[in-house]
């Protein structure tokens, strides 16, 4: 008894309200992650993750299709860990998910302790409410997206990072390091970008002397590398014979696939999710063009962009009002980190050339920082002239903002959220001023400071309840419109019909080793998800790449490996332009077919 009380009170050195609130939030958010999120599997990844789990050879080399002819076109990180919850709990669709809510939930508890030995336990907690509030962490976590775990990896690293400023271990950057290298196993490039924020709050905030402060930090990127690149290496020196082909690369490279076609060339180039529209020809609505204000407007500030105002006056205020402390001061030292990473993924994810929804995700924890180090500020700094009007300031920016965002219409918006937010701010800001020349209790003040977090929160907060109720995930985002809701279901969620049509694929299946080959791994998924069956993903995901060649084709379809060939009607590929000159044609993708695809018949029955 007395060991459960201690756990529920927390540590002597923090307040006694403090655990209560944190395990309350953590509850919350695992609740908001988990409940009725099932239905948001992203079918390709999905797929990958059934065939990882089927053999160990297929897990550690992340083949795609069961018998391993090509792989995902991620690398495995967060998908490993999917696969291990498959083999444990079978296939169900929540054995998919339960990582990502596991992992959310934990990244909750781990930008607390980060905030809480930079700016206080008031900072904290209200840093782990907006971060387990947020639109886009919300929506992220309830699917089977790798940018769950590259978040929570990242916030560990600038946690390694924290302890190094405060305690000062050469080993803890170092732990930084390792942190940032797993991080990419997870989501590639995108995880160096913290390498920014951990190395500037590192450099300009620990107690080493610089010489040392430099040399430590080229040890972290030293550690950075290695980690990152240790099991594409192992992959590079396996034989091609003894793995499968490295899906979004033309040369078969683990190394072009993460630096080129997951890296550099999002930058100028088109996106996977482009060349396959290109590839089939079904036109799915993509997001708009890389914009220096993609956060800040449209769909994408539903999903992220609340707050984003609010942060950048706390940043430039902040620093501002400690221009003039010691080198080693914490609340500057979190600005720094915070508003660092801030900056770099919203200037490089803005100027992408095509991201989906989730990506947005990533400049939570920032915003979850510098909000929660306003509120320290805030307090800090309460009995100032200054302060209460720049805390009124940000409060109401924060309510126009909110309320400017909001669509006319969407799914899950009440009709009172508009008037609610701007009398809330208005009303707080008026309360803030009007007790500036009248100094009262402690009390007033932090009641004062609760009720402006509360504004700043107001709408995220039914956002992310909007997205919960509605069942959305990874590829929505608030308010969006009905026929958005459709396209994603059309687009993410095919594993019903792919169910119903088994039962005749197996009948035309003539005794095949393989249920079919498919254009593209991404028509391929459905299938493979729901049946455990190889089918031949021609081109990979985005039906562009070199495996199967054309040889390799033909005599897959002389040895009886498989009779069925789904693909578009109107191909370019050669490979597929011989199927439909030497395959006979069974359904066509014509105006009364209920299908967007030709299927042929190819091969003698054996």
């Amino acid at each position: 008894m007395m060991r459960a009380m201690a756990f529920w009170r927390g540590p002597d050195d923090q307040p006694a309200w403090a655990r209560p609130a944190l395990l309350g939030i953590a509850a919350v958010s695992a609740v908001l992650y988990g409940w009725s999120s099932t239905g948001n599997l992203e079918i390709f990844y999905a797929a990958g993750v059934r065939s990882m789990s089927m053999s160990w050879h297929n897990f550690f080399f992340e083949a795609f299709d069961p018998r391993a002819t090509v792989t995902l076109d991620k690398l495995p990180g967060a998908f490993w860990i999917q696969a291990l919850s498959v083999r444990l709990f079978g296939v169900h669709a929540w054995a998919f998910v339960a990582p990502q809510v596991v992992e959310g939930t934990l990244t909750v508890f781990v930008i607390y302790r980060v905030v809480r030995r930079l700016a206080g336990p008031i900072a904290a907690i209200t840093a782990a409410a907006v971060l387990a509030l947020s639109p886009a962490t919300v929506a992220l976590n309830r699917g089977n997206i790798s940018d769950t775990l590259m978040v929570l990896l990242l916030v560990l690293a600038a946690d390694a990072a924290v302890t190094a400023v405060t305690t000062g271990p050469a080993r803890s950057i170092l732990v930084a390091g390792l942190w940032v290298g797993l991080a990419f196993q997870a989501k590639m490039v995108e995880a160096w970008l913290a390498t920014a924020s951990v190395g500037v709050v590192y450099l300009l905030c620990a107690p080493a002397v610089l010489r040392r402060r430099v040399w430590q930090l080229v040890a972290t990127g030293v550690v950075v590398v290695v980690v990152s690149l240790s099991w594409m290496t192992v992959v590079t020196l396996t034989p091609p014979s003894g793995r499968p082909y490295v899906d979004g690369s033309t040369s078969n490279s683990v190394f072009q696939q993460v630096f080129v076609y997951n890296g550099f060339g999002r930058l100028d180039q088109p996106s996977p999710n482009q060349l396959l529209n290109q590839a089939i020809g079904l036109h799915i609505a993509l997001s708009g063009p890389a914009a220096w204000n993609r956060f800040l407007a449209g769909s994408y500030g539903r999903d992220i962009g609340w707050l984003v105002p609010a942060c950048l006056i706390i940043l430039v205020s902040g620093l501002i009002a400690r221009r003039r402390r010691p080198r080693d001061d914490l609340i500057r030292a979190g600005l720094l980190l915070w508003g660092t990473w801030l900056i770099v993924f919203g200037v490089v994810l803005s100027a992408s050339s095509n991201i989906n929804p989730y990506y947005a995700a990533a400049l939570s924890p920032a915003l979850a920082g510098l909000v929660g180090t306003g509120v320290a500020l805030a307090w800090e700094s309460r009995r100032s002239r200054v302060a209460p009007p720049l805390t009124a300031g940000v409060i109401l920016v924060s309510a126009g903002y909110a309320a400017w965002l909001l669509p006319a219409r969407g799914t899950g918006l009440p009709d009172w959220l508009y008037p609610l937010v701007i009398v809330l701010g208005v009303a707080t800001a008026a309360a803030v001023l009007l007790r500036t020349r009248r100094p009262a209790a402690t009390g007033q003040p932090l009641a004062l400071l609760a009720l402006g977090t509360v504004v700043l929160l107001a709408v995220p907060a039914v956002a992310s309840v909007s997205i919960v109720t509605n069942r959305l995930g990874p590829f929505d985002t608030p308010f969006q419109p009905s026929a958005v809701n459709a396209a994603v279901r059309t687009f993410v969620r095919t594993t019903n019909s792919a169910s119903e049509l088994l039962p005749k694929l197996e009948q035309a299946r003539f005794g095949a080793p393989d249920l079919m080959a498919t254009q593209t791994s991404a028509l391929a998924s459905p299938f493979i998800y729901s049946s455990g069956l190889e089918v031949l993903p021609i081109g990979g995901y985005a039906g562009t790449g070199p495996e199967p060649t054309l040889a390799e084709l033909q005599s897959m379809i002389k040895a009886g490996d498989f009779h069925l060939v789904l693909q578009s009607r109107t191909v370019t590929d050669p490979r597929l332009v011989w199927v439909a000159q030497n395959c006979r044609l069974v359904v066509s993708a014509n105006a009364s077919s209920t299908s967007p695809f030709d299927a042929y018949f190819c091969g003698s029955i054996r």
